[in-house]
């Protein structure tokens, strides 16, 4: 069994407020690149864990990684053997983790199918899971579990992820937010969400991690329509109008910072 953990990105992301119990409520924009973490399962006697790949050794603790989390949640026979490719960067603003999870439950549902309360059980492992286990185009509202269909006139889209390898959390960017509503998302398809949208973590993120505007000006200069960071950072995305802007942009980036080239899903 494999199944491509396909990375997440947030081509907008409003928050609205802070809830009393310690979330915020917000409203997003998820779209998904063709491309991420690797998954490969085998029938085994027990449920093992075994991850690879250039950023293996940001997961410190895989028993308590979410793929495990996520397998311990469904039924799916006696026991699987995982290997994690885990080619994303960890805490960067891509869902890697949820990804990861999201790709676990769509290798079950095509072996043992899913139980009705999926979504329940995806977003108990995290507020991401739900939506990257469909890993398509939706709004996602509340804690961003509150999924909705949206007109998907982007599939397709050339886009370049970038991260200046400086891992973020996410719990102090939320923290950083100044708490000010600018407004919801407006209506429309995923073109004029992404440009008439923004995202209200980049300021708290750009004070943790002062690079990322680094890499938000030198993607907004390289020929792409759109700029700007995903989810509580610190990757940035570009979106372009033909894959060979992408490509000669993604050979300027600097060397020292992880990019990845794919379209949107």
């Amino acid at each position: 069994m494999r199944e491509t953990a396909y990375a997440k990105i947030n081509l907008a992301l409003h928050i609205r407020r802070r809830r009393e119990d310690g979330y915020h409520e917000l409203e997003t924009l998820f779209a998904f690149v063709d491309a991420g973490d690797e998954l490969a399962a085998e029938p085994a006697g027990a449920d093992s864990l075994h991850v690879v790949g250039e950023f293996a050794t940001g997961l410190s603790d895989p028993f308590g990684n979410i793929v495990a989390k996520a397998l311990n949640s469904l039924p799916h026979g006696k026991g699987w053997a995982v290997t994690l490719e885990k080619r994303l960067p960890v805490a960067a603003g891509l869902g890697g983790g949820s990804a990861d999870a999201g790709a676990v439950f769509r290798m079950v549902e095509r072996e043992h199918g899913l139980p009705d309360d999926w979504h329940a059980r995806a977003a108990k492992l995290g507020a991401d899971v739900p939506a990257c286990v469909l890993s398509t185009a939706c709004i996602g509202r509340g804690t961003g579990t509150e999924l909705e269909p949206v007109p998907n006139d982007l599939a397709g889209t050339p886009v370049l992820l970038v991260n200046p390898r400086i891992p973020l959390a996410t719990g102090p960017v939320f923290k950083g937010w100044d708490g000010i509503d600018r407004g919801p998302m407006p209506p429309g398809d995923l073109r004029t969400i992404a440009l008439e949208g923004r995202n209200d973590l980049e300021p708290s993120a750009i004070a943790l991690v002062p690079e990322i505007a680094d890499v938000i000006a030198t993607l907004a200069a390289s020929g792409a329509w759109l700029a700007r960071m995903s989810g509580s950072g610190a990757t940035c995305f570009a979106l372009y109008d033909t894959p060979e802007a992408r490509d000669a942009a993604a050979k300027t980036m600097p060397a020292a910072w992880w990019h990845l080239a794919g379209k949107l899903r």
